[in-house]
């Protein structure tokens, strides 16, 4: 997992070894080398060659690889092994306890100066830091990965970009989000750095803050692209992430069907692949498909399925989010109380933790409070959902807050004031999403 060191240190560690096991300089060269070739590898002044080292490595009763790397014959292959098994622990959900593992290796990586390694660990700690709702520490784990990555070609730094935009995405800093993922995507295709895997993993995660944003014709290209990719594409769990970002694009055109169908080609693919959490997503967003097609008892089912699961992972930032669908559907379903004590728990969650999520949460807890007839706590969680919007940039979101604020002051014989309100309204709905985003990205070469 690394190349030999300089000679001055190999010869260091070959007096060092020496010394420690008792032989004199001659008995470790004979007898093919002299006691005076020993004597100017230690000090470094000469090269040694493969065969040399090889040689000394057998008299001192070392594997070579730890006498010219400084690391143990067996590191490399143990690492891998670990490294696999903190991956396997991630996919089945544990996050806590994969963000251990990954700590450890983190310390070994460190202990012996192996970059590669280095980074794949702060990934897999930025991962679990998102899945526990730790958005600043995920962002500061996957900006450390992309220093180690730093002389790595682009391709190779994608993880770590997506994981930083998510980050972001997830803190609401939707337009700062976008920006990353389409700066990365234009490098790519102009610099003719054409990697599926890195190119698919991009246009997937730029979905979600595209439709959040109500950018809704730049969500349905980067599905299109994505779909196109896939075919090239080496990583199933990939694909599968891919299609279960897809869907979202289907549900805005109203094509619950095919949402339907590329939700559960993902959630096979999970299944097979034993990745549990992402199960868990597609149970979610499956909810959200048949509560839209007003399937409300399949909905609730499938949601609840979903937050079990993620409950069980302590998935903190998911279950909330899953949270408030369910309780979308149990209001619906004309089940207020019961869909209120939900969201108590949700609805005190910062800006720098799931703003939209959040903000849907006091939505619906403004309409269940004016359904209820009180308007003073309708309008404060109005106004408080609009103030996390507007600092997202949720523009789709937005536009239907601002005419629920609208009708409530309309209601309460404030007028001026709601035709502000529906002003702001139709600024959003006019453009959605497309006020400070620049041309799309480059198309790849499909």
């Amino acid at each position: 997992m690394g190349n030999r060191d300089d000679p001055a240190t190999i010869g260091h560690r070959v007096q060092r070894l020496r010394v420690e096991r008792g032989l004199t300089q001659r008995q470790l060269a004979e007898p093919v080398y002299t006691p005076a070739y020993i004597s100017t590898v230690e000090a470094g002044r000469v090269r040694a060659s493969d065969g040399a080292l090889r040689h000394i490595a057998g008299r001192l009763g070392v594997a070579y690889e730890e006498l010219v790397t400084g690391r143990p014959a067996r590191l490399a292959t143990d690492l891998r092994l670990r490294l696999t098994e903190a991956q396997r622990t991630l996919a089945t959900g544990e996050a806590e306890k994969a963000a251990e593992q990954y700590r450890q290796l983190l310390t070994e990586a460190e202990t012996h100066e192996l970059p590669e390694l280095r980074a794949t660990a702060l990934l897999g700690l930025g991962e679990c830091a998102l899945e526990g709702g730790e958005l600043l520490a995920g962002r500061q784990y996957f900006e450390r990965a992309e220093e180690c990555l730093a002389d790595v070609p682009l391709p190779g730094r994608v993880p770590a970009l997506r994981g930083r935009a998510v980050a972001h995405y997830l803190a609401g800093e939707l337009r700062y989000a976008v920006y990353l993922i389409e700066s990365t995507l234009d490098e790519l295709n102009r610099s003719g750095l054409h990697d599926p895997d890195a190119l698919l993993l991009l246009y997937a995660s730029a979905i979600g803050p595209y439709m959040d944003m109500g950018a809704q014709a730049r969500a349905a290209q980067a599905a299109e692209y994505a779909l196109a990719l896939a075919p090239q594409c080496g990583d199933p769990a990939l694909v599968a992430r891919m299609h279960r970002s897809v869907a979202r694009t289907l549900l805005a055109e109203g094509r619950l069907a095919e949402a339907d169908a590329a939700l559960a080609k993902a959630a096979e693919l999970y299944r097979t692949l034993h990745l549990r959490t992402e199960l868990a997503n597609c149970h979610w967003m499956r909810g959200y498909v048949y509560a839209q097609d007003g399937r409300l008892q399949q909905a609730e089912d499938e949601l609840r399925q979903a937050l079990d699961m993620l409950s069980a992972q302590r998935a903190a930032l998911y279950s909330s989010q899953v949270t408030v669908e369910l309780a979308d559907v149990l209001h619906r379903r004309g089940r207020s109380e019961e869909a209120a004590a939900l969201l108590r728990g949700v609805h005190d969650l910062s800006s720098e933790r799931g703003a939209v999520h959040s903000a849907a949460a006091h939505r619906l807890l403004g309409i269940i409070a004016e359904d209820a007839g009180d308007t003073d706590a309708a309008e404060e969680h109005y106004v408080r959902a609009l103030s996390l919007l507007e600092r997202a940039g949720a523009a789709g979101d937005l536009a239907d807050l601002c005419r629920l604020l609208g009708d409530l002051l309309r209601r309460t014989g404030r007028v001026e004031a709601a035709l502000d309100a529906y002003r702001t309204g139709l600024g959003h709905r006019r453009a959605p999403g497309t006020t400070t985003l620049g041309p799309a990205p480059a198309q790849p070469p499909l």
